[in-house]
């Protein structure tokens, strides 16, 4: 099934978990990936949203980070739609 968008929850993980499961997801992304949508939850802490913030704004793959009125979720930006 062609995929434009994956979706991870990163809900009970730890950091470790996290960088593994988007690591994962970024390795796994094809040419019809644009984003990686990671919902990480808010109510609950900022701890997900950190690194994934901090992180991935760097990595050779992510053109940018997106977020949007509901910040329990950001998403990396590996091509423009």
């Amino acid at each position: 099934m062609y995929e434009s968008i994956i979706e991870i929850d990163l809900h009970g993980k730890n950091a470790y978990q996290a960088r593994v499961a988007i690591d994962a997801a970024l390795r796994r992304a094809r040419a019809g990936v644009y984003r990686i949508r990671i919902i990480h939850g808010y109510s609950s802490g900022t701890t997900l949203m950190e690194l994934v913030c901090t992180e991935y704004a760097r990595h050779p793959r992510v053109l940018r980070i997106a977020t949007g009125a509901n910040r329990g979720v950001t998403e990396l930006v590996l091509r423009e739609f």
